[in-house]
């Protein structure tokens, strides 16, 4: 009999996630089984920014296991774990006995609740114990599968009851209601005897206050505001909405970070729990997506990105003049059995530069930034605008690329960032400098956007923007449309040797609604993506399923994300094609629907005329900030069917 925590001889893996449960509050999180164990899976146990702090938590009673009954998903960062102790129960049929535990997750610190309950009516004397197993193993280590195991030191104060575990910078301070802790081997111990009266209950607990002073982010100070509308109309189009936005408002609320130099400029951490920290793209893409409720993190993940931008050229972190960061770290990321080493502050992407300025004015549009704010960010809008016309196009052909200069860092720099994720149609991989359909769109959307933006300001350089726009639309138009047996529509990429790499890809989907295609155009890509090869029942695949290299369950190759579902379903909206974009958006509610609500990063692209429902992708991180913002999208969708709906039920007789 194996187990994933078998001994193998085969490479270590990356922890598989579909099935365990999370409590958080970033940078703080708690995993766990379903059954409320810790430890017995290799992602389990409690974190804090980049390091886990505890990798075990073990309860028993008199010697005995529990017996586990019932999982309650409270909210966001609350769980609770109904037990049974049938080992101190009477024999009848009825359990009489119940352990309940709840636990509460916030920055820094976590509480475990328990109260044991009796319906017997003879007092019953019982311990229970909880052994802690610390760990302070780091985050990379932990997602391949190699963890080392480290020696920590503790001290504890037997008059107060509380001990401090630290390994390194890392601590973490554990107190509790019991008579002592003490420690053995490699566990911290806690006792608690009880004696509970007939028809009794007892109430006990324990916490950890956890602290890392190397983290570069720190958890939100504030409370998240959400300007909600009435979604009654919503609703009644499609009543999934309602579970689904309670949900992700919840989970976005707890994946709010700040900086510690700016603690009021928050910003959507990427997701758990590998990304607790800034994302250029990721950060960016949730905030936009979340717009329509008007929640301040556009506004200040704008300001925090502003802090963060390139004003020099350095190949070794992929910096620029005017560039956009992409990941932020307290130290280099280095993924054990990979060659991907990545500095703690790294700007390999391509696309988070034009989506900052679209944000800004998607932001300004939205009345979620004051046109102070956006005079105070001019020198930040013209230093990106800089990079897209200046630096962006490395061999100058117009287009905006991007290739790896170090050997270290990420082989591919748009979202779909996997090594294999740029395909022909054969299957066969893309070589680079590569030139990404997308990213064309949101640069030209960009240069619009920051012309006029600099009109609204009385700024100069407005006119020389929407030249160099048009002549990149024209390019686009000229280089990038293939033909294959699927249809015409652009290609995924230009390659090193400027060939449009012909694989039909939702990244096509990315272009609706920036300005660079026609209307017939839009149309055209509409049709195709909600074709039988790519939207799947649940979602739009990221590769059609007629491609080469198509596998379901490939990371950017066959999968589905939400975010990327969201991005195009927002895209046939701006392009006023409501019937394409209220069939993606059935598709979304059933994919979430089939995930309890909480949406994962990815699932698999197995199409739902084969499985009743989305078949996960087990590596999922979940909840991921704009999978969740995905439900933000759809709630607009549904509101405007609804109001359109009802202009045509109100429409004169004839009309």
């Amino acid at each position: 009999m194996t187990s994933e925590n078998a001994p193998s001889s085969h490479a270590p893996l990356q922890p598989l996630l579909h099935v365990d449960v999370l409590a958080l509050r970033a940078p703080t999180q708690y995993w766990a089984a379903p059954t409320g164990e810790v430890g017995s899976k290799p992602v389990h146990g409690v974190y804090h920014g980049d390091v886990r702090h505890i990798r075990e938590i073990n309860l028993s009673y008199d010697g005995r296991p529990l017996e586990h009954i019932a999982l309650n998903r409270i909210d966001s960062s609350n769980l609770e774990f109904i037990s049974l102790l049938r080992g101190i129960d009477d024999e009848t049929a009825d359990p009489k006995v119940r352990l309940r535990r709840k636990i509460s997750v916030s920055d820094g610190w976590v509480r475990e609740s328990l109260v044991v309950e009796s319906r017997l009516q003879t007092e019953i004397q019982t311990r229970i114990t909880v052994r802690i197993v610390p760990d302070f193993a780091p985050m990379q280590e932990i997602k391949s599968g190699t963890v080392t195991p480290r020696s920590w030191k503790v001290e504890i104060d037997g008059s107060s009851v509380q001990c401090q575990a630290t390994a390194g910078e890392a601590t973490f301070t554990l107190a509790a209601d019991s008579d002592e802790i003490i420690r053995d081997g490699n566990s911290l111990v806690l006792d608690f005897p009880l004696t509970i009266a007939p028809a009794g209950r007892a109430e006990f607990g324990w916490e950890i206050t956890l602290a890392d002073p190397t983290l570069v982010v720190r958890g939100a100070g504030s409370n998240q505001r959400w300007e909600l509308p009435d979604i009654s109309a919503a609703a009644a189009v499609d009543f999934r909405i309602v579970c689904w936005l309670n949900t992700a408002l919840a989970d976005l609320d707890a994946l709010r970070l700040a900086l510690p130099v700016a603690p009021e400029e928050e910003f959507f951490a990427a997701g758990a729990p590998w990304f607790f920290t800034l994302f250029g793209r990721d950060s960016i893409w949730a905030a936009r997506l979340a717009l329509t409720l008007n929640p301040p993190q556009a506004r200040t993940t704008l300001k925090v990105l502003a802090r963060l931008q390139s004003d020099s050229e350095d190949p070794s972190t992929a910096a620029a003049p005017g560039k956009m960061m992409h990941e932020l770290r307290s130290a280099p990321l280095s993924i054990p059995g990979e060659k991907m080493v990545l500095p703690p502050i790294y700007y390999g992407t391509v696309d988070a530069t034009p989506l900052w300025i679209c944000l800004l004015a998607d932001t300004y549009r939205a009345g979620g930034i004051s046109r102070k704010e956006v005079r105070d960010l001019l020198p930040t809008l013209r230093a990106a605008l800089r990079w897209i016309t200046d630096y962006g196009d490395s061999d100058g052909d117009g287009f905006l690329d991007y290739i790896d200069k170090t050997g270290h860092g990420l082989a591919n720099q748009g979202w779909k960032d996997s090594a294999d994720s740029i395909q022909w149609r054969t299957g066969e991989l893309a070589q680079g400098p590569l030139a990404l359909c997308e990213v064309q769109g949101y640069a030209y959307e960009a240069a619009v956007s920051g012309a006029e933006l600099l009109r609204e300001l009385g700024e100069t350089g407005g006119q020389e923007l929407r030249a160099w726009a048009q002549e990149l639309k024209a390019n686009f138009a000229q280089h990038y449309w293939v033909t294959t047996p699927e249809g015409t529509y652009p290609a995924i990429a230009l390659d090193a040797q400027k060939r449009p790499v012909d694989t039909l890809t939702s990244n096509i989907g990315h272009l609706l609604g920036t300005g660079i295609l026609t209307r017939e155009e839009e149309a055209q890509i509409a049709e195709l993506l909600t074709g039988e090869s790519m939207l799947s029942g649940f979602g739009v695949r990221t590769l059609s399923s007629d491609a080469g290299g198509y596998w379901p369950l490939s990371y950017h190759g066959g999968s589905v994300w939400a975010h990327d579902t969201a991005i195009i379903v927002q895209g046939m909206a701006k392009a006023g094609l409501h019937d394409h974009a209220m069939t993606v958006v059935s598709n979304l509610l059933d994919m979430a629907e089939g995930f309890d609500y909480r949406v994962p990063e990815l699932h698999s692209g197995d199409p739902r005329s084969e499985t009743k429902q989305p078949v996960p992708y087990p590596a999922a991180c979940r909840p991921q900030a704009w999978s969740a913002a995905a439900a933000i999208v759809s709630l607009e969708i549904l509101a405007a069917a609804a109001v359109n709906a009802n202009k045509s039920s109100n429409a004169p007789a004839g009309e």
